[in-house]
């Protein structure tokens, strides 16, 4: 959730921001419906796109 969080504020589509994160969309989709556990290394590439920390995109998440 956080991540579409993130993305909206953006006001990016899910494909943009998969591709600004050179992640496949569908990987990415699931990743923000909760279907998939992350790895640190997508964590990484994630926090990476948004141009934020790890911490700051963990921030909120329970």
């Amino acid at each position: 959730m956080r991540c579409k969080e993130l993305r909206a504020g953006l006001g990016c589509s899910q494909e943009q921001s998969a591709n600004l994160i050179e992640m496949d969309r569908s990987y990415y989709a699931s990743i923000e419906v909760g279907r998939r556990n992350v790895s640190l290394s997508n964590l990484k590439k994630i926090a990476d796109g948004f141009q934020i920390s790890i911490a700051e995109l963990m921030r909120g998440v329970s």
